[in-house]
């Protein structure tokens, strides 16, 4: 019975001590990171926050940006008549919806102002009909109504019938002027095939020396600075030789009179007026 007794009373000892031990184990720093009991505290992430800077949401950034947007006035209008150019009308909304997050329901309500006379007509029919629609269905119905057969042939032949003059000097206009009527053609046409339509319509001396200039792939500002570069040489040149058809004075066209006076007087004198010849030139 003692036995008994003594063993128990050490399996108790042995358990209380044990449970010092693990008392204090884990009352001591954890080794694997060093000096963490004496780690300054972390301030909260709203106190290191820039006071002068505010976070605005995605919606807030929409708000802000719609506020800057153009007035009315300032927006393209479409009239859909003349040589109407219905792709830029369409590409200028677009830039601006995206530029100024501008919502459908915005643009959709702009559209009876944007739109003039015969384009205003078809407008309010469209509308009457199908009721309110997303600017991009309104995109298609544009395409569909203005980009027909008539308007096509006739920007073509405008586009195959208007060439450069040279001695008015406007290349920039011209260049421009059909650059958009491609745009409006062929939306989808690249770069390169837009620039080498347009060359095609430069003939004689100009076209030739253009295409002498624009050896490698260029850009429309180099294309339209080589044109009005070649077109202002062309023009100077142009104006030396009026000059020199004009001024009769000049030491060469007294010769040539000269030579032609005297050989209609006497052929004998022609010793003498090569001798003449020399001191005009000289002069």
């Amino acid at each position: 019975m003692h036995l008994k007794d003594d063993i128990q009373s050490e399996i108790r000892l042995i358990t209380e001590k044990m449970d010092k031990i693990n008392e204090a184990n884990s009352n001591m720093p954890n080794l694997s990171t060093p000096f963490s009991h004496i780690r300054s505290p972390v301030k909260p992430k709203e106190e290191l926050t820039n006071p002068f800077i505010t976070d605005l949401s995605h919606q807030d950034n929409n708000q802000v940006l719609m506020k800057e947007a153009p007035q009315l006035k300032e927006w393209p209008t479409f009239t859909g008549e003349g040589e109407y150019d219905h792709m830029s009308f369409i590409k200028k909304i677009d830039m601006l919806q995206e530029d100024y997050a501008i919502p459908d329901e915005l643009i959709t309500a702009r559209l009876h102002s944007l739109f003039e006379k015969s384009a205003k007509r078809w407008y309010y029919g469209i509308r009457q009909t199908n009721g309110k629609n997303t600017w991009s269905w309104w995109k298609q119905e544009i395409i569909t109504k203005w980009a027909n057969d008539a308007w096509r042939y006739k920007i073509e032949n405008e586009f195959e019938n208007y060439f450069v003059d040279p001695q008015k000097g406007k290349p920039l206009a011209w260049f421009l002027k059909q650059l958009e009527r491609l745009n409006a053609l062929y939306p989808e046409m690249s770069q390169k095939m837009v620039h080498m339509k347009i060359l095609k319509e430069c003939g004689g001396e100009l076209g030739h020396a253009l295409r002498r200039r624009c050896i490698a792939p260029c850009s429309t500002e180099e294309y339209i600075n080589a044109l009005e570069d070649i077109v202002t040489r062309m023009n100077i040149c142009r104006t030396w030789k009026k000059l020199d058809i004009k001024s009769p004075n000049k030491p060469f066209t007294k010769l040539i009179n000269q030579k032609k006076l005297s050989s209609q007087i006497h052929p004998t004198i022609m010793s003498k007026e090569n001798a003449i010849n020399v001191e005009v030139l000289d002069t």
